[in-house]
């Protein structure tokens, strides 16, 4: 008889205990969301500099701003211009991943390498159509200088960094203990971007930002399934970003969303 109620107790118990847990999670999510920039900067580490940026040197860690690496020219004003061209993404530099490289004999790198210039066409087109559904219409988008009506930037964005996931380093016949920095993102899921802000009638860059983030990590997530696949989410995140920063205000925080929600998919 104690038996029996031994094992009652237990499935009562357990449901308890993990809605327990549940709770502390969750808990721990809220303080999280509730100071993000600074959460982010604990959790994802800024990615290496890459030439694409002139001097990075000059970049700090801006607290009111949702990227890891910024510099804005002292006398920048973005007020004065009203027109804005998206340069095609450059991918030179997504090339230079050592768990590529290593991988480049595999008969998928084909595959893998038009991927990445599909990604690098989903990112721009996922930037000019924030900026053209931006309710305030801060920037009117244009396809080339000749174009151009009023002062107007140019914005030259390189992906840098994209993750594998487990199956593709199988598929590659690379996934090893220790096996640098392949080995050590497996499904970290994250990506980086640099890029360049260039007035179109000077020709001079004014400011630089740099940036890398974490798709939302959940219990269970398919999109692990394929090598590209939280990608996506993470660039439409940085495109609604860069709208944001273009419309803030002086003084304004534009903060950046944490790393960690609880989500079954």
């Amino acid at each position: 008889m104690n038996i029996h109620k031994q094992i009652a107790a237990s499935v009562l118990t357990a449901p308890i205990m993990i809605l327990y847990f549940l709770g502390i999670f969750m808990t721990g999510c809220t303080a999280i969301q509730s100071d993000s920039n600074q959460a982010k900067s604990r959790v994802v580490e800024p990615a290496p500099d890459t030439a694409f940026i002139e001097h990075p040197e000059l970049q700090q860690q801006p607290t009111d701003l949702p990227f890891q690496k910024v510099w804005i020219k002292p006398d920048f004003d973005k007020s004065r211009y009203q027109e804005l061209i998206v340069a095609p993404v450059n991918t030179q530099y997504m090339f230079e991943m050592d768990w590529l490289h290593k991988a480049s004999s595999a008969s998928w790198f084909n595959d893998v390498k038009k991927d990445i210039e599909e990604l690098a066409v989903y990112f721009h087109d996922q930037v000019v159509k924030a900026f053209k559904e931006d309710p305030n219409h801060r920037f009117k988008v244009i396809e080339s200088i000749d174009q151009r009506q009023q002062p107007a930037l140019r914005l030259e964005l390189a992906l840098i960094e994209i993750n594998p996931s487990t199956p593709v380093l199988h598929a590659a016949g690379w996934l090893t203990l220790g096996g640098g920095t392949a080995a050590g993102a497996i499904n970290k899921r994250r990506a980086a971007f640099e890029a360049r802000l260039r007035d179109l009638q000077t020709d001079e860059i004014v400011a630089t930002f740099a940036d890398r983030d974490m798709q939302d990590v959940g219990p269970l997530d398919l999109t692990r399934l394929t090598w590209y696949g939280p990608t996506k989410g993470i660039m439409d995140r940085w495109a609604k970003q860069f709208v944001e920063v273009a419309n803030r205000k002086p003084d304004e925080v534009v903060t950046d969303p944490t790393a960690f929600t609880l989500r079954p998919f």
